[in-house]
């Protein structure tokens, strides 16, 4: 199986290389990062109702509707995020089963970092009872993506700053709230370079998929594909289509 580790790339890049590796369906980890910053959003939902455009726009925040479900995210600089694409047969087909089976890595790659993690269904992972990983998954062209939060440092106030909080008092309320709910590797162990974070998530992906990950790159089927989607993903048809 391989891994691949994928330079910074703005939201619309990174959404189109995720389902280009989907349609392509090679089983694949790819770790990567996002550059500028983003919000990305589930596919069911508002991208006016969810998200200030407005002052992503003024702190040069892309803003991207995802092919996976789930709720709003903010990608930022204190943040690695992972993708897997297997064929269907890999997964069981319960969904709560195949986020527990795909989301073991993870709470591998914790552990090895010296954390005490665990999955919390349907699709998050927690460290002493707060969040540090959450995920959405789709199966289509027979495979099944997934990607995710990996959690290094927490800004929990610059996120909220970004999704549509009308009153003040709410979104004072919902930073405090999120704060005792969320958490980060740097909150819990302090800081860790970013590649040996990614080091330890192979290392329990190998563990968890009894496979050895080798380093490749997206091959030109691919890099054709997500050239090509990168265009759907930038539109406005696409991103504000509910």
């Amino acid at each position: 199986m391989r891994y691949l580790l994928t330079n910074a790339r703005d939201a619309f890049t990174n959404m189109a290389i995720d389902e280009a590796l989907l349609i392509n369906g090679k089983p694949t980890v790819r770790f990567y990062k996002w550059d500028p910053s983003a919000i990305s959003i589930g596919y069911f939902q508002s991208m006016i109702e969810e998200v200030d455009i407005e002052e992503c726009k003024s702190k040069n925040v892309d803003v991207v509707r995802r092919i996976t479900g789930g709720g709003a995210v903010y990608h930022g600089e204190g943040e690695i995020t992972y993708s897997i694409v297997v064929p269907e047969s890999f997964v069981p087909t319960n969904i709560r089963e195949s986020f527990l089976f795909l989301c073991s890595g993870l709470v591998g790659g914790f552990n090895t970092l010296g954390l005490e993690a665990r999955f919390a269904p349907i699709n998050d992972i927690v460290v002493n009872g707060k969040k540090i990983s959450g995920s959405a998954n789709t199966r289509r062209y027979k495979n099944v993506l997934q990607h995710g939060t990996i959690l290094c440092k927490l800004d929990v106030a610059e996120m909220f700053s970004l999704l549509r909080i009308s009153d003040e008092k709410i979104r004072d309320k919902a930073i405090a709230s999120a704060e005792e709910r969320v958490t980060s590797i740097e909150n819990e162990i302090g800081e860790i370079e970013e590649k040996k974070v990614i080091n330890a998530m192979i290392d329990g992906f190998e563990r968890a998929f009894d496979v050895n990950l080798v380093e490749e790159k997206m091959d030109e089927k691919e890099r054709s594909l997500a050239k090509k989607l990168r265009e759907k993903y930038a539109s406005k048809k696409w991103n504000f289509k509910r």
